[in-house]
C-alpha cells in the first residue's frame, strides 16, 4: 500500500524514530498508526514516550487567574530562540495573551478565537502579535491555550524560566500541598489524574504488548498473566497522577499523600513548551561550507 509523506512523518514526531523505520513499520501495520508504534517499540526503535514531550521550540509558557480567583489559563507563545523568549516585549504579550482568554466565551475554544480578541488599548492580540514580530525580527506564534474553572481551590507553578507551567485544581488540603502537587505535576509530567481516566484502548494495547512480550521469555501461561499484571502496575504508576511516587518523598504515592490530608485533585493541566514539536537541527559546518562555495 501507499504510505503518505504526511504519516510517516506523524510517526517519526511520535516515536523519535528515523523515517525509514517509521514507513517500514507503517507498511507492515497497514497504514495504523498506532500498530505501527507497537512494531517500533517491538523493534527497540522507538522512544515514543521519552520523546513525545521533548523541547523543540522556545517560548514561555504564560499564567493568568481570574480576579475571583475560580477560572486559571495556562498559554504557550513560541519564539524562535531563548534570547527572545526572554525579552521583556515577549513576555508582556505572552502574560497580555494569558489575560485575553478570559475575554473569551467558553465556546470560542480555538488560537483563532483568541488572536481575534479585542485589547484594551485597542486592536487585536494578533495585531499585538504582528508588531511585536516586527519589533523583535523573529516569528511569534501562540501556540495553544487552556482553561480550567476550580471546583475547589486553584494552585498553579512556573518552572525552568516559565518553560513548564501547572495549574491544578484541588479539594482539601492547603497551600502548602496544593503549591506540592502542582511542582510534582510540573516534574513528573502524568497523563491523567487516575486509572479511570485512561482511555481503554491506551490500556488493551498496552496490555497486549505487555502479554506479547512476557509469552516472548518463553514463561508458562500463569507466570505470564502475574508478569503482565505487575507490568501493568507500574506502567499505571508512571503515567497517572495518583500512581506516581511523590516528588518529595518517593516511598508515598501521590494517591496516599491525598488521603493523609483529606483532599481530591479534580483537574489538572500542564504545558511544556515546544512539547511534541521537533526542533530543526543546525548544522554550522555545512551551512559556512555552502556560503564558501557560493562565493567560489
Amino acid at each position: 500500500m501507499t504510505i503518505s509523506a504526511s504519516l510517516v512523518k506523524e510517526l517519526r514526531d511520535l516515536s523519535g524514530a528515523g523515517m525509514m523505520e517509521c514507513k517500514s513499520a507503517l507498511v507492515e501495520a497497514g497504514g495504523d498508526i498506532s500498530a505501527a508504534q507497537d512494531l517500533l517499540r517491538k523493534r527497540g526503535q522507538s522512544s515514543a514516550d521519552k520523546k513525545s514531550g521533548r523541547i523543540a521550540a522556545e517560548g514561555r509558557i504564560a499564567f493568568a487567574l481570574s480576579v475571583d480567583t475560580e477560572r486559571a489559563v495556562l498559554v504557550e507563545v513560541n519564539s524562535e530562540t531563548d534570547f527572545v523568549a526572554r525579552d521583556e516585549n515577549f513576555i508582556d504579550f505572552a502574560d497580555t495573551s494569558a489575560e485575553a482568554v478570559f475575554e473569551l466565551s467558553e465556546n470560542q475554544l480555538s488560537v483563532d478565537d483568541l488572536l481575534a480578541t479585542k485589547l484594551k488599548g485597542g486592536g487585536t492580540l494578533d495585531e499585538a502579535r504582528v508588531d511585536l514580530v516586527a519589533k523583535i525580527g523573529e516569528n511569534i506564534g501562540l501556540r495553544r491555550f487552556e482553561r480550567l474553572q476550580a471546583t475547589g481551590e486553584i494552585s498553579s507553578y512556573l518552572h525552568q524560566g516559565s518553560k513548564i507551567g501547572v495549574i491544578v485544581d484541588v479539594t482539601g488540603g492547603d497551600a502548602d500541598l496544593r503549591k506540592d502537587l502542582a511542582m510534582h505535576i510540573a516534574a513528573s509530567a502524568p497523563d491523567c489524574i487516575g486509572e479511570k481516566d485512561v482511555p481503554r484502548e491506551q490500556l488493551e494495547r498496552e496490555r497486549k504488548f505487555q502479554t506479547e512480550k512476557a509469552e516472548q521469555e518463553g514463561k508458562p501461561p500463569e507466570i505470564v498473566a502475574k508478569m503482565v499484571e505487575g507490568r501493568m502496575r507500574k506502567y499505571l504508576g508512571e503515567i497517572t497522577l495518583l500512581g506516581q511516587p511523590f516528588v518529595k518523598d518517593p516511598d508515598t504515592t501521590v494517591e496516599k499523600l491525598l488521603d493523609q490530608h483529606g483532599a481530591s485533585i479534580n483537574d489538572f493541566v500542564r504545558f511544556e513548551v515546544g512539547e511534541g514539536i521537533e526542533r530543526k537541527a543546525e548544522n554550522f559546518a555545512e551551512e559556512v561550507k555552502a556560503q564558501v562555495d557560493a562565493t567560489n
